[in-house]
Parts: C-alpha cells; structure tokens; sequence
C-alpha cells in the first residue's frame, strides 16, 4: 500500500519507547550526585576495610605501628589509596559500561595520541615540574607539610614514588579530567569543566600541603594546565601523559636532592 514502509526496511521504523529508554541520557545532574555519592561512600569503605585488615594482622605479623598512628604511616596511607581508587575505578565502569552501556574508554573520551604528541606531552610535563620548583614563592609557604613528613625511610620514599608515578596520575586523571569532566562539559560548558576540574584538583591535594599555601597554588596551576590539555585536545590521554611526566619530574628532583632517599632529614627543616 502506499506509504506504508516495507517490513524489511528498519531505518524508518520508530523505536519503540521501551528501546529508547534502555539506555540512560548520559552525564545528567542526578548522575553527578549519585557518583559524588559513590566515591564518599568508597572513601568509607576503604578506611574501615584497611583498618580492620591492619588490626587483624598486627599480631601475626608483628607490626609496631599503633592504629592511632597509622595517620602517619606511608604504606598504610598507600594501602589506603589503593584500596580507595579500585573502589572507584569500579564505580566508574559500573557508571558507563553497565549503566550507561557505553565502551569505557571511548566514553571518557581516551583518545589515542600519535607517537610525537607523547613525546610533546612527556617534554611538557616535566617543563612544568621543573616551572614549579624554580617557581618564586607568592604566599606563605613551610617545608614541612604532612605529604612530605610521609617520606620517612628510604623504603618509604620509594613506595611513594612508584605510586606517585605509576597509579596517581591515571586514576586522578580518570576521576578529574575523565568522569567529573564530562559531567561539567555537559551540564555547563568546557571552560567551567576547565576551571572546576582545576579547583577541584587543588582541593583534593590541600590536606597533604596544609600550611604550604604556595605549594597549593602550585598545585591549582598544574591543575589548570592538565584541565586545559583535556580541553584543548578533546581527550583525556594528554593529561594522563601529562601528569605522569609532571610526577615523575619531581620524584626524580627529588631522589637526588635527598642522595638517593638517604637524606630524608634535612627536608623535614621548618
């Protein structure tokens, strides 16, 4: 019959409206909430998991350390945030594989760089680590912040490096440039994910440089500058190279400002 469409043409049909609400309008507002959500509980569940596991083992394997101090502790702290970011890394692929049904990394918009952008990437990252330590101090600033005072033992020193370098800065990345990115570029617009991942940024590194004010406004920065690469770029890859060379800068620096983690003491200097 005229205008009737043929069985075996499906471009026309309309889906029904049980397809098209199978899958969830992605990056929404009560989204946001509930991932927010999401990462306080996980922060929770992390700290009584490795505390519980602590306790537990105490005895066994003899570990001097009083709970009350762990605070303190490098690999404690370490456990703590290992056991916190596969939480949320867990989070995230509930988030778009399961419930958005999306492919994870294109989701989060991992763009694949070509062989020269890495190297420009890597290059910059280090430029701006080196852009930080010979930056001129503009606020009030101390040597002895919490972050640092972890740095107690070479063995220490070097557990924070192999995280600073090698799980930090994908997993900040994937929280901050990936996951609340998308969410502020599409509720708002890309220069206020921009500028809210960059503050955001900032404000989760305050405790570790409490009194350190210059150093926080560093940290704001660097943060503006990774916020921007994924901005820029339109991919999350940039800043994830980005702040692996940008930390890596620093261990370096430092490694050989301390004689290889054997002068720990001297930074500890008020």
């Amino acid at each position: 019959m005229p205008g009737e469409v043929p069985e075996g043409d499906s471009s026309r049909r309309t889906p029904s409206p049980a397809l098209a609400a199978a899958a969830p309008k992605a990056w929404g507002g009560r989204d946001l909430l509930l991932f927010v959500a999401a990462v306080a509980l996980a922060l929770v569940v992390a700290n009584v998991a490795v505390l519980v596991g602590y306790t537990a083992l105490q005895s066994v394997a003899g570990w001097p350390t009083r709970p009350a101090a762990l605070r303190e502790n490098a690999f404690f702290l370490l456990a703590l945030q290992l056991a916190f970011h596969g939480l949320v890394l867990g989070c995230i692929y509930l988030l778009v594989v399961v419930n958005y049904r999306q492919p994870f990394w294109a989701a989060l918009r991992w763009g694949k760089p070509a062989a020269d952008g890495v190297l420009r990437f890597l290059l910059g990252g280090v430029l701006l680590s080196l852009l930080v330590q010979l930056a001129p101090p503009v606020l009030p600033d101390r040597e002895d912040f919490p972050l640092l005072r972890l740095f107690s033992s070479p063995e220490a020193a070097y557990a924070l490096t192999a995280f600073a370098v090698l799980i930090a800065p994908f997993m900040e990345e994937l929280i901050f440039r990936g996951v609340l990115f998308r969410f502020f570029e599409n509720l708002v617009g890309v220069r206020f994910a921009v500028a809210g991942t960059a503050i955001l940024f900032a404000g989760l590194h305050v405790p570790e440089y409490w009194g350190a004010w210059n150093h926080v406004l560093l940290i704001l920065l660097v943060g503006v500058a990774f916020s921007l690469a994924r901005g820029l770029t339109g991919s999350l890859a940039p800043s994830v190279v980005l702040h692996v060379a940008y930390n890596a800068g620093l261990m370096v620096a430092f490694f050989f400002e301390t004689n290889q983690f054997r002068a720990l003491g001297g930074c500890f200097a008020s």
